[in-house]
């Protein structure tokens, strides 16, 4: 007999949108001391494989981690040599339960929540739910409240759910809730120690780096000027439905073809330079691999079995290598374009690199390394392309399923642009077509949780402790759903924003209602290119092709699985019919 712990490890992190997904723990004591076998099975449906290449496959791709924990014959062992060594594990264990508790005196009062047990917390609770997380959170909220504590092994999550907490938190005391929680070393490796926008704890490197891609690349006018770029990109997206629906009896795949069109408008806005297919496709793949390798593990929770995770680690440095040594050339391509003007004749006159090349921060002589241009680069690319491709993935489906919406969209195209193709400029006039996608971003926002925040001291808020070291998770997801915020909020309703008399500032400084950017001083630096994308790409797709679904008069499903993004569980298939 051998003991060994089976591991399928997909486990939770709420910012970034990943699962807690089959973890099995099969221990086995000889039968001289006793026999036990406890199985937490963390079962989800978000483990569903994506059912299309283009799909990005993170956490519910990765195949199973099966490792052996311990592998001892009991036939060697004397069954009192097993004794012992398990009374020095309950040992053991125990003294570092209560090393870890505080005196009463010095414990926070945290916002309350399920009882967890030592060391692990709520994390087999959660297992042992059967539930996705965010089913879990949604579930318990209603019993703690709209502010309450997990305890996931050694990193304590602090969840709020409730509209006003959450404008408190992030509007009226932003700089507090400003910085971001402790990585783990995976991650840590693949942002240069938080060299990032989104990872970058509060202080001078994040100002100078948000400062930068906000004023430099996302500004209104910087965006403006990669229109030719967008236009292309939606000629192409357009050409690839058509082909692909002469090919297939009029039916398409969504995602994969928004995706690409995204994928290559941020390529092209990230490097400036021009790539074949062959590459982007294998950019693709890069990107790819980092987000697989960066799914948690369950010692990112409980970093005692850490040393269980070699093999693990050392994977991730070699996809750290293979990224850095691939987008390299890319970064030194374009470094020469601009030393040596029109030496290459496909650059394009600017792009986000150049911002970079010569940037300096606070405090630091040195301006980036190359590794720091490749994080800065991923993250430009992965933060815009799968948020923006499920958006639409979603939008398509909510017009599928609510003709007379698309109806009524159709004709606002029509009376606006007439049989001209429609472009950013019509798109600014075009008022239902903005409350399509204010109502599509409240209903499948991103990521059922905002990436995760930090106190940059210890504070309170709801008359509860909020210490350094704990992560304060937003579920905007509740918060767009909130009946006491919405009315009738499961109904996709674009009219609640024109004639119903409802509004919501997306941005929310005058109140959250719906936070699919986050708010404050964290929120997503590329809200204003996210929603030009969205708005030109719905009303391209929508003059184009009437859209039904696929097969004929069939119900779409709309659960959503965790990924990067909240995307479809079931990839949207679609029929389309040209309009002219």
């Amino acid at each position: 007999m051998h003991d060994k712990l089976y591991d399928q490890l997909t486990t939770t992190h709420p910012n970034n949108a990943f699962t807690l997904a089959n973890v099995v723990f099969i221990i086995e004591i000889p039968p001289a001391i006793s026999c036990s076998c406890h199985s937490y099975r963390l079962s989800s449906p978000k483990t569903t494989s994506v059912q299309h290449h283009s799909r990005l496959p993170f956490s519910s791709l990765l195949s199973t981690n099966t490792m052996s924990l311990l592998s001892f014959s009991s036939a060697t062992l004397d069954p009192y040599y097993h004794l012992f060594f398990t009374i020095l594990a309950l040992f053991i264990s125990g003294l570092i339960f209560l090393l870890s508790r505080k005196p009463k005196s010095k414990r926070s009062h945290l916002p309350p929540g399920p009882p967890g047990w030592p060391i692990v917390g709520n994390l087999f609770q959660v297992a042992q739910s059967g539930k996705p997380f965010f089913e879990y959170v949604d579930d318990i909220r209603s019993k703690y409240g709209s502010i309450f504590t997990l305890k996931m092994g050694t990193r304590t999550m602090i969840i709020i759910s409730d509209a006003k907490l959450a404008h408190e938190a992030l509007i009226e005391r932003g700089a507090c809730f400003a910085s971001r929680p402790k990585e783990n070393p995976t991650r840590t490796i693949f942002s240069c120690n938080k060299f990032s926008v989104n990872a970058a704890v509060y202080g001078s490197v994040w100002r100078s780096l948000r400062r930068n891609m906000v004023q430099n690349m996302l500004s209104s006018s910087r965006i403006k000027e990669f229109r030719n770029v967008r236009d292309s990109a939606m000629d192409t997206l357009i050409n690839r439905l058509r082909t692909e629906a002469e090919a297939n009896s009029g039916d398409v795949w969504v995602i994969k073809n928004v995706r690409f069109a995204v994928f290559c408008i941020l390529l092209a806005m990230c490097f400036g330079i021009e790539m074949d297919d062959e590459t982007i496709e294998k950019m693709d793949q890069v990107m790819k691999s980092v987000l697989i390798v960066l799914d948690p593990r369950i010692d990112d929770f409980l970093p005692i079995l850490s040393p269980f995770f070699s093999k693990q680690r050392k994977r991730a440095s070699e996809v750290r290598k293979a990224q850095v040594n691939f987008m390299v050339s890319f970064i030194e391509k374009r470094r020469n374009a601009i030393r040596n003007p029109g030496s290459d004749k496909s650059a394009m006159s600017f792009s986000y690199l150049d911002t970079l090349f010569d940037l300096t921060f606070e405090g630091r002589k040195s301006t980036p390394s190359n590794e720091e241009l490749v994080t800065l680069c991923s993250e430009f690319l992965n933060g815009g392309t799968d948020t923006t491709a499920t958006a639409v993935e979603w939008g398509i489906a909510q017009l599928i399923a609510n003709p007379e919406v698309q109806t009524k969209l159709y004709n606002e195209i029509k009376s606006t642009v007439g049989d001209r193709k429609v472009d950013e400029k019509d798109v600014e006039k075009m008022e239902y077509l903005h409350a399509v996608v204010k109502e599509l971003l409240r209903k499948h926002p991103p990521t059922y949780f905002v990436l995760s925040h930090a106190v940059t001291e210890p504070t309170t808020l709801a008359g509860y402790d909020i210490p350094l070291d704990a992560s304060v998770e937003f579920f905007s997801y509740g918060i767009g759903e909130d009946p006491k915020v919405w009315n009738n909020p499961e109904k996709f309703n674009p009219d609640r924003f024109i004639s119903d008399g409802e509004d919501a500032d997306i941005t929310g400084v005058t109140g959250v209602k719906m936070m699919p950017f986050g708010v404050g001083r964290r929120i997503c630096p590329g809200l204003g290119l996210a929603t030009v994308h969205l708005h030109l790409m719905i009303a391209r797709m929508v003059q184009e092709f009437e859209w039904t679904a696929y097969p004929p008069n069939s119900k779409l499903d709309f659960s959503g699985k965790l990924e990067f993004t909240v995307s479809m569980k079931n990839s949207l298939r679609a029929m389309i019919k040209p309009r002219v």
